[in-house]
């Protein structure tokens, strides 16, 4: 991680950046209301504003510190720090697409360093929440119809947050069931390509200025998989498919879909209590064997992989719950079937052979 920030770059590629920098900071601090604050040239500069700026701090760390330092670990450690902190703000600044990049990052352990993962984190179940208004409009828009005509009880205080959507618990007037209904954000189709081309654009800077620098593949991604995680039908149709295909293994509970109130934008399914698979208090509270648990995800995730060849593209701790019942059976949830890979498995073996990448 550390080489990509090379002493080599020229100068006037550090002027520019900072000359950027400033102007996109001041531009952004002289816009104090929030609903000009996320007109798309706002968002785009401080966008901006913060890539350029986090550059800028680690050029200056860089410049005013040597490897030979007894410190410089230190210094670095704290520029991480700092960076992951703009990243975060950055993201719930802009919201939507800006927050699942964040969750993605935050899943890189493997690659970032735990300044950033740690920081990012917060992301997974802590998303900026939208208003109510915005979402009855939503549901209304969607279905032609008043929120109490379709829901005896709609809690205005969402369950969870996300970066595409949220989530509320309600209760259908058709057949008082109690269901958890997943809102899209408003504003999130309209801005998102506008979001996605600001990422790339500065993904392709931060790769001009650091050569070392790979995560275009991210943005590749986004690009790619975004129009599916959009519409709400293609995540009704992959946990309806997962459900049959898991229907053996009875510790797994994937909500069922209730179709009738599905759209592009609204999701209404089964509502499924739990705590995040990560909530170690949850475990010892209710003496729950983290071991069993361990292996029975492990299990899961396994059979999709190397099975099924249908495999779960976002299992962050916000999708993966774990339930003890009063009878004492202790039951998985797997939440948010948006992204699924698809993958032949046969072929792997002669792929292998080839040592085809």
């Amino acid at each position: 991680m550390l080489e990509v920030f090379t002493r080599s770059q020229s100068c006037w590629k550090w002027n520019v950046g900072v000359g950027f920098a400033l102007c996109g900071s001041a531009f952004s601090f002289l816009s104090n209301q929030e609903q000009f604050l996320q007109i798309g040239p706002f968002r785009i500069v401080r966008a901006g504003a913060a890539i350029l700026c986090i550059v800028a701090d680690y050029k200056w760390t860089m410049w005013t510190s040597s490897k030979t330092d007894t410190c410089y670990r230190q210094k670095i450690s704290a520029t991480h720090k700092r960076s992951a902190e703009k990243l975060l703000k950055l993201a719930k600044s802009n919201g939507g697409v800006y927050i699942k990049v964040g969750q993605h990052l935050a899943a890189l352990q493997y690659l970032l360093p735990v300044e950033y993962t740690d920081t990012l984190s917060v992301l997974h179940s802590k998303a900026p929440e939208c208003h109510m208004n915005e979402v009855r409009r939503v549901v209304e828009e969607d279905f032609s119809a008043k929120l109490e005509d379709l829901f005896t009880e709609f809690n205005e205080h969402p369950k969870g947050a996300a970066s595409l959507a949220q989530v509320y618990r309600a209760v259908l007037r058709e057949n008082n069931k109690e269901v958890a209904v997943k809102v899209q954000h408003i504003h999130v189709r309209p801005r998102s390509w506008t979001d996605i081309t600001t990422i790339e654009s500065l993904a392709k800077f931060a790769s001009w200025l650091f050569p070392d620098f790979h995560f275009m593949w991210l943005v590749d991604e986004m690009k790619r998989n975004l129009p599916k995680e959009l519409d709400f039908r293609v995540e009704a149709a992959n946990a309806k498919k997962l459900r049959s295909m898991f229907s053996h293994l009875k510790y797994l509970k994937i909500p069922i879909i209730y179709e009738n109130y599905t759209t592009e934008r609204v999701l209404t399914m089964e509502y499924c209590d739990g705590a995040q698979i990560n909530d170690i208090n949850y475990f010892i509270e209710n003496n729950i064997n983290r071991y069993d648990v361990c292996r029975k995800l492990g299990s899961l995730f396994s059979e999709m992989i190397f099975r099924n060849g249908y495999v779960h593209c976002d299992p962050h701790p916000g999708n993966v719950l774990v339930n003890k019942a009063k009878n004492g059976n202790v039951s998985i949830v797997l939440l948010d079937h948006g992204l699924y890979l698809v993958r032949n498995y046969k072929k792997m073996k002669p792929t292998l052979r080839k040592c085809d990448k």
